[in-house]
């Protein structure tokens, strides 16, 4: 089986998470999939790329290598839908976020098939980010985590209307000191992008669970509209727009570490 997840490691207390950029699936699980599914449209597409900056700033990055389609690493082991009274998509999904079918008739995940995604899958990631997290605390006295993702800009099921394009989450700023939201919602200033603070998005599993911030444990979700790097309707990665708005990340991802240094 091919690594579950891909790690770098860098100097800083910064950890970014990339959870949902993985395109491979499990053994088997391919032939069982409708051919909607097999072209993995609710992937976080070329996150990786636009993140290529990341060993540059000194970050560590941990990133999925498998599909959210094999399980869903920003959602609970136990499957509790991260929003109240919105639809949830699930651990281990049987839908595409347009409501299509993943599999084929006749074709399930059963609970034990679940129960073995997370082990396989889903435990050796956050183990993964759950011990860096602990030798960056060690190293440096505190740790940042920033959770990578992206979506497409319109989703009639899951959102109304257009996304913003820069959507920081930190669970109604439970999850980060407010010196780090307010520093990384400040780097968006006189930027080409709208950016919002826990609007629709106020990050999941990830940086609930891990954002800690009594034990020095900082974590904000980032959940970039597509429409600000790629050409959505053609699915193709438009560079020249990917250099702008990483630009604009990067000033955040050095703001929430600017900040984090003044909290130890």
């Amino acid at each position: 089986m091919t690594d579950v997840y891909s790690f770098s490691e860098g100097p800083t207390p910064l950890l970014i998470s990339i959870p949902h950029d993985g395109r491979l699936l499990a053994p088997g699980q391919a032939e069982r999939m409708t051919d909607v599914a097999k072209a993995l449209p609710d992937t976080d597409w070329f996150v990786r790329d636009l993140y290529e900056f990341s060993t540059a700033i000194g970050a560590n990055v941990v990133a999925a290598n498998y599909s959210r389609y094999v399980v869903d690493l920003n959602r609970s082991a136990n499957d509790a839908a991260p929003y109240a009274n919105q639809i949830s998509t699930g651990l281990c999904p049987t839908q595409t976020f347009a409501g299509e079918k993943l599999y084929l008739p006749g074709e399930s995940v059963s609970a034990l098939e679940q129960a073995i995604r997370v082990r396989e899958y889903w435990q050796p990631y956050h183990d993964k980010i759950s011990d860096t997290l602990d030798q960056l605390t060690q190293n440096h006295g505190h740790a940042l985590l920033w959770d990578a993702h992206s979506i497409a800009s319109e989703v009639p099921r899951l959102f109304p209307g257009v996304l913003t394009d820069i959507n920081i989450g930190t669970n109604g700023s439970k999850s980060c000191a407010a010196a780090c939201e307010q520093a990384v919602m400040v780097a968006t200033d006189n930027t080409a992008y709208s950016a919002v603070l826990n609007g629709r998005f106020q990050g999941g599993y990830i940086t609930r669970h891990y954002g800690k911030p009594d034990k020095n444990n900082h974590a904000i979700q980032l959940e970039l509209s597509q429409r600000c790097y790629m050409d959505e309707k053609r699915m193709r990665y438009d560079e020249n727009s990917a250099n702008d708005v990483a630009e604009t990340i990067k000033r955040m991802l050095q703001a929430f570490v600017a900040s984090g240094q003044k909290l130890v």
